[in-house]
């Protein structure tokens, strides 16, 4: 899977998602750090990424809705620091048939991943 991180990722996460055999790049690498959400998003989909955030901006169903995009990841922890959010994001790649999440928007929680499928 072709991935793209957000600017408030861990670029740690670059080496264990490509471990697991995916294709990632960053904002940053991009030269996007500090762009409007809508660039952001628009890059990733023009380059049919994969799209991983904890940016509430990109939680409204309306503008994201399963099926119109690449795949999108928001992550959501009570307690979001860098460490956190790697291990989670690693758990959710590592227990789940991430392959299976293209197009859909899923949401991943403390303590649970909620895949949206299109329709």
């Amino acid at each position: 899977m072709k991935i793209k991180l957000d600017e408030n990722l861990p670029e740690s996460l670059l080496a264990p998602l490509g471990a697991f055999g995916h294709a990632v790049d960053t904002v940053r690498q991009e030269g996007l750090t500090g762009q409007a959400d809508s660039d952001v998003w628009q890059a990733a989909q023009r380059a049919g990424r994969f799209f991983i955030t904890q940016d509430l901006d990109f939680s409204d169903f309306r503008k994201s809705a399963p099926g119109t995009h690449a795949g999108l990841l928001l992550r959501r922890l009570r307690l979001p620091g860098r460490l956190a959010l790697s291990k989670r994001v690693l758990h959710a790649f590592r227990t789940e048939d991430a392959a299976a999440w293209a197009h859909c928007f899923v949401l991943v929680t403390d303590r649970k991943i909620r895949v949206h499928r299109p329709a």
